[in-house]
């Protein structure tokens, strides 16, 4: 008996904007039952003693400190613009 029905199929595949035939529901139906019954399989495991994780790998911040620090001289970066004004770089506008 599967676990899964093929109506089922159906009705997530039309949440998920999908077009399914007829043939793809039974085959999703059986394909979805095995990989239920596999899952399954985890539930014979004692995780007793087992710690809950959230990520198999111990995970830490690995930046840097934010810190402030100065930046370039002003007239530095006026000498990289094509145009400037009053100490500003002066674009094009985008709106009239």
């Amino acid at each position: 008996m599967s676990r899964i029905s093929a109506e089922q199929v159906k009705h997530v595949a039309h949440l998920a904007r999908l077009a399914v035939t007829e043939e793809e529901a039974n085959r999703l139906t059986q394909q979805l039952d095995k990989i239920i019954t596999y899952a399954e399989q985890l539930n014979e495991l004692d995780t007793e003693n087992v710690e809950p994780t959230s990520h198999v790998l111990e995970i830490k911040n690995v930046m840097r400190e934010d810190t402030a620090k100065p930046g370039l001289p002003n007239e530095e970066v006026l000498k990289n613009a094509p145009d400037h004004q009053d100490g500003q770089i002066k674009v094009p506008p985008i709106m009239e």
